[in-house]
């Protein structure tokens, strides 16, 4: 019975805790946007990058497939 002394005024101060921390996480906007950092993911910031390194390494394949073709042609 001696130990609820210790554990009631524990759970206080870690229910003001836990009440602190969410209270400083509301105030500094820490959630304002709960689905943009999942569909950030998803977007594809750098596709004229690519689509160009893309069609360079194509380009490459295609030439490398003629130089291919006309040794054996010789």
């Amino acid at each position: 019975m001696d130990i609820l002394y210790l554990l009631v005024p524990l759970s206080v101060a870690l229910v003001f805790l836990i009440g602190a921390v969410f209270w400083w996480a509301v105030s500094n906007g820490q959630f304002d946007d709960l689905e943009g950092p999942a569909y950030r993911i998803l977007m594809d910031d750098d596709g004229a990058g690519r689509e160009s390194a893309t069609r360079a390494s194509l380009r490459r394949g295609a030439d490398n497939e003629r130089t291919r073709n006309s040794s054996r042609n010789d």
